[in-house]
Parts: C-alpha cells; structure tokens; sequence
C-alpha cells in the first residue's frame, strides 16, 4: 500500500446525509470545495487523480459513523510530517455540518514515514544493560518540578540513581529558566550521576529537556550532546514533530529521545472530537521519538485501558524498518499500582512516577527500590503485600498508598 488510509469518527448535524458528509470531509481535505469550479474542467481533470476515496461507512450505535478516507500518496510531501497533518488534521474539523470528528488513527504507508527511532526498545536497553532481563525500566521525574536550583536538582537526581532506577526525566515545564538554567542543571546532573554510578555501576540515563523554538532547538541539542548529555527530551506537541524529526535524522545527535506528550489532553480527551493518541504516537515512531509517555491503565490522568493498550500495541509491532518506541507509563504511579500497569501493558514499558518515589515516607532513595521492588513482583507473580513483607521499602510505601 502507498497510499494513506486515515479513520474518523464523526456525527453530523440534524438533516445532513451520512455519506454526503463522509464524502466532504474527503473533499475538503483533497481537491474540492464548496462549490464548483471553473479551474477545474476538461484541461485540468487530472486533478482528480488527487481525489482520494471514502473506503467505507459504517453506522455505530451512539448515532456516529466510523470512516476510512484513502488519501492518494502524491498529495504528501515525503517526510514532511506538518503537511501530512494539514492533509489528514486540517479544515475538516470546523465543516459546519458536522456536530463532532475525530481522527482516530492512520495507516502510514512505509514511502511515507520517517527514519524512525534510532535506538527505539532494544537500543535504550543496551545502554542501560537490561537487554538480557527484559525487565520494565523504572523511570522518575525530579520533584518538585519546578523551582529547586541547579545543586538541589542533582542532589535529588543522585538519591534517585542510589536506589537503581533507569531513567530520570526534566519536567515538561522545565526548560532554561534563570532559577535553573540548563547548561549548569546538565553538568549538575551528569556529575551526580557520575557518582552514583561509581557505587552502583549502573547507567542511568538524563532526559534533559531542549525544547524550545524551532529555530534554536538543533543547535541547543547538539550543545547538550557536547556537554555530555545521554538523552534528550522534546514536548513533541508544542515544540511540533519537525522538531523530533530534526533531532532523529541528524548524525551528531547519537542519544536517544525521550517524547513527553504535555498538551494532548486537548486533543485526545474528547471522545468524539478532536485526535486521538494513536496517530500522534504513530506518528512520534515515524519522526524517530526512541520514548513515548501514551499513557496509564491506573494513574491520575484518566487514560482508558484499551486505547493505552493498543496504542502501545501500534509502536512496538514490528513496521517495515522502523524500531519500536519504548512506551512510558506515567501520570499518578506509586509502587501499589505497578503490579496493574505491568499486567495489562506487559515488561517492555517505562514505569515514570514523580510524587511515587519521591513521597516515599523514607526518602527518594527508598521510594526508588520500592518501585524496582513492586516491579519485580510483578514479573515474578508475587502480589505486592506479599513481597513487601522481606522488602521495607516496598512495604512502607504500601503503607502510605495502598495497592490499588
């Protein structure tokens, strides 16, 4: 398949035709309009060949239709991923009758897509050494996350590289503010990490946090990289996917991409209305994003199970050339609900928890092994209350949150 098929829920407005709105929706999005047009005749009718087709229409039983619009490939600008999004986002969601429409997915056709991720699942375990165990990654976000100085954030990152995790993220509001500018949060950080590795001798990566404007955000990451950064993070929906594509395909940049997707909410959150998280995170894996935060099954964020599920589903299968993005769990998690995520979203997934590690009645050190504890319940079949009676710091978080 070369071309692109995108699927839309949508519901029309009292008196309009289901496959007549159906059909507009492909014609504003290709080469129609509202009216006829005298530059389209017998000399330039080749225009049609850029139509594109509805696939199919289907009635659901909340009174909407699901629709699959074939998008012809010549109408796509190769790689050019804000195009795309003009073709298969665009005008369609302000046609006057239409009540609601939504973009729930996009099969992405492999003449189409990106260079993808650069380390993707497999890549990012090497680097942290769990490519044998296959065990989920324990990830953290510094606490609080905003406000706390250059020394304070590294000492926080430090007590949470002590107690074994995988990864620690900026905050998605965390940039290059004067309370803690970027260059000296990095060196800060790295340093920390740097001695925690010497008591551990675990590496733990640092999603340092570059986004910025579209303009900057290259020449920022290759300074980071310089200053011994190994990884960056990009807030893909304010920062766009140009930005990720950016970073993915340039030779210079070798550490992999943490994705944050803060914004989403008002897209996805709308059932009937708006897009989904599944063309987003399709298209992160396309751009060459190496993480992606898609979601929970139990944190604050309010994300369904199915869609989470088979939207991780979607960046992990195998495609064509592209390696599968690593997903991240995130939004709420404390060790009591480790063993839920791990259930439904399986070992290939990144457990992200903030106010879970770091509200540990014992400290970030404690709250990180207790994480790493409840986790490897989990795998083993073991409910947390159970192992949390040989394992204290699992067992005084189970304490203060519960396991549920």
């Amino acid at each position: 398949m070369k071309d692109l098929i995108a699927t839309y829920y949508f519901r029309t407005k009292d008196g309009v035709d289901a496959s007549y709105a159906a059909n507009a929706i492909r014609e504003e999005q290709t080469t129609g309009t509202w009216t006829s047009l005298s530059t389209v005749n017998d000399k330039t009718a080749y225009v049609h060949d850029l139509d594109g087709s509805v696939e199919d229409l289907v009635e659901l039983p909340d009174g909407g239709y699901l629709t699959r619009i074939c998008f012809p490939h010549e109408i796509f600008e190769k790689g050019n991923i804000p195009q795309y999004l003009s073709v298969i986002a665009g005008n369609l969601f302000g046609l006057g009758k239409l009540e609601a429409v939504r973009l729930l997915d996009i099969d992405l056709p492999e003449n189409l897509c990106g260079c993808g991720p650069k380390f993707g699942i497999e890549g990012v375990r090497r680097i942290v050494g769990t490519e044998v165990s296959g065990r989920p990654h324990i990830g953290t976000i510094i606490k609080p996350k905003v406000g706390l100085n250059p020394k304070d954030t590294a000492q926080v990152a430090y007590e949470a590289a002590l107690g074994g995790l995988d990864l620690i993220k900026d905050d998605e509001t965390l940039t290059n503010q004067t309370f803690c500018p970027l260059f000296e949060r990095l060196e800060a950080v790295m340093d920390a990490l740097d001695r925690a590795k010497d008591e551990t001798g675990k590496q733990v990566l640092y999603a340092v946090n570059v986004t910025t404007g579209g303009d900057r955000i290259v020449e920022l990451a290759h300074k980071a990289v310089s200053a011994g950064a190994n990884m960056l993070m990009v807030d893909v929906l304010t920062a766009g996917f140009s930005a990720i594509q950016a970073l993915a395909e340039d030779p210079a940049i070798n550490v992999p991409i943490h994705v944050h997707r803060t914004m989403h909410g008002a897209l996805t959150r709308n059932p009937h209305h708006g897009i989904a998280m599944r063309p987003i995170a399709k298209l992160v894996r396309s751009a060459g994003g190496d993480q992606l935060h898609t979601g929970s099954v139990s944190g604050k964020m309010g994300s369904k199970a199915g869609e989470v599920i088979a939207d991780n589903i979607e960046i992990t299968k195998p495609l064509s050339y592209l390696k599968p993005v690593f997903p991240v769990s995130s939004g709420g998690l404390h060790p009591g609900k480790v063993a839920a995520e791990i259930s439904k979203l399986g070992t290939d997934i990144i457990l992200q928890a903030g106010g879970g590690i770091h509200g540990h009645p014992e400290g970030t050190t404690a709250g990180t092994r207790a994480m790493l504890q409840a986790a490897e319940a989990a795998v083993l079949g073991i409910p947390a209350r159970e192992y949390s009676l040989s394992h204290p710091e699992l067992a005084a978080a189970l304490a203060k949150w519960g396991d549920q």
